[in-house]
């Protein structure tokens, strides 16, 4: 596979594609994009032979909001339709976890904000109202980044409740409906 430039026009997003990014988290990438766009050479969007996305999607967008011309793609021509269905999950999914330690120790809160990280808040005198807010959590694109978040903001009793609760049912396809109403009921 080589990477190569084309045209925006060039390039189709994928109607199927099941991540989506929302306002203020779609205009730090775009931010993101304007101000570092040799991002985009070093992380292309992955396409099939039919030239629609498989992976990047919302760089897409984001490109064509920052009104660039052209971006960088590589052509994933040899994958058949399971495999791309596969590749446009195993591309999205977060498997991964943030070491909140070297975060907080290496890196500059403000920086890691400004492109585009939620960074929970590290002061431990928060009233009552700051901790609420917190727990406003973006439920509709949680994902193992969130439970970090939740054993941060609330009460040590009902966090782990609530991530007990979690543990099993990992796997569960209505996992962030299940924590959802855990919230908001």
């Amino acid at each position: 596979m080589n990477i190569q430039k084309v045209k925006l026009s060039e390039i189709k997003s994928n109607p199927n594609n099941p991540r989506i990014i929302k306002d203020d988290k779609f205009h730090k990438l775009v931010k993101s994009i304007q101000e570092f766009p040799k991002m985009l050479e070093i992380r292309p969007i992955v396409v099939n032979q039919d030239m629609i996305v498989l992976g990047g999607n919302m760089r897409l967008k984001a490109s064509k909001e920052a009104g660039l011309k052209e971006v960088f793609i590589v052509k994933a021509d040899d994958l058949t339709e399971d495999e791309q269905k596969q590749f446009i999950i195993k591309d999205n999914v977060g498997y991964g976890e943030w070491d909140w330690d070297i975060l907080a120790n290496e890196w500059e809160a403000e920086l890691l904000e400004e492109w585009g990280m939620n960074v929970p808040s590290w002061n431990t005198n928060e009233t009552e109202e700051q901790k609420k807010d917190l727990t406003e959590y973006d439920f509709e694109n949680f994902d193992n980044s969130g439970f970090t978040t939740i054993k941060i903001v609330l009460e040590d009793e009902k966090a782990k409740e609530l991530i007990d609760r979690i543990d099993l049912m990992k796997g569960d396809k209505n996992l962030s409906e299940f924590v959802y109403e855990y919230f908001c009921n």
